[in-house]
């Protein structure tokens, strides 16, 4: 590992102030640590968030459910306020990784780093979230945008995610067995602005499956999303998966991410 300077700052201002030059902003650090210690990634400093305790917090408002950027996967989870208002969030949550990395990773953290395969951005673009940050609200839509890129401007801090209550949703996913990413992952919602289908691991970043939609608006049950056929044209191929069998697999999850809110 690269040496660099420390600094654990106890308000969201002072750690904006402290994230400057090639600094950088440590959450849980389940990604960030690791890509230092093989010497694939450097910064001078690192910023610790987890003396910030109101960016921990969990609160449901009205008809929405505001999440600490610092909240951890566990927390999220096991919240009496997730399980109850949005299910498939609190699900999703406790199904990223093992039970070390749901004890140490974040909200913040993971939609920061977004990785193709990891799960919060299905429930980010699958709700229609928004992202609060030191500097503004963004739209979960807007906010990937690459291949581990977002919208966040050097040295922007998101200190929050809002989600909407829907009326149903789930998240099934086909985990790659060893990393327990996903190879494809599918969230589903439904809300009174119709239903949005949300897909992570089958391309650069995550993105919305407007076929699949368009059938769920239609009849929201198992049997649309899994009649619909997908072009696998700019899905991803590697050593575990043709791109072919991600785009037969995103309507089968899609299928049970249905079944799974449809049995709630």
């Amino acid at each position: 590992m690269y040496p660099f300077q420390y600094q654990r700052p106890d308000s969201i201002p002072a750690a904006v102030a402290a994230c400057q030059g090639e600094a950088r902003y440590l959450a849980g650090g389940q990604s960030l640590v690791q890509a230092m210690k093989l010497r694939l990634s450097s910064s001078e400093t690192l910023v610790d968030l987890a003396g910030i305790g109101v960016m921990a917090a969990i609160a449901l408002e009205g008809g929405r459910v505001i999440v600490g950027a610092t909240a951890k996967h566990a927390a999220v989870a096991a919240s009496a306020d997730v399980c109850k208002a949005i299910p498939g969030l609190a699900e999703l949550a406790g199904g990223i990784g093992d039970q070390m990395v749901r004890n140490m990773g974040t909200l913040g953290g993971s939609i920061a780093n977004a990785d193709p395969a990891a799960c919060y951005p299905a429930a980010v673009v699958g709700l229609g979230a928004t992202v609060h940050t030191d500097r503004r609200k963004i739209a979960g839509d807007d906010f990937f945008t690459g291949l581990y890129e977002t919208a966040l401007q050097p040295g922007e801090l998101v200190t929050a995610v809002e989600f909407p209550v829907p009326t149903r949703s789930a998240y099934v996913k086909f985990k790659q067995p060893a990393s327990r990413f996903a190879m494809v992952g599918v969230f589903v919602s439904q809300s009174a602005g119709g239903v949005r289908v949300a897909v992570t691991g089958a391309k650069s970043h995550v993105y919305r499956a407007t076929e699949i939609e368009t059938a769920l608006n239609a009849s929201f049950s198992p049997a649309a999303a899994k009649a619909v056929k997908l072009s696998s044209a700019g899905i991803n191929a590697d050593l575990h998966a043709s791109a072919e069998y991600r785009a037969a697999m995103i309507p089968v999850m899609a299928a049970r991410a249905v079944e799974a809110a449809l049995a709630r």
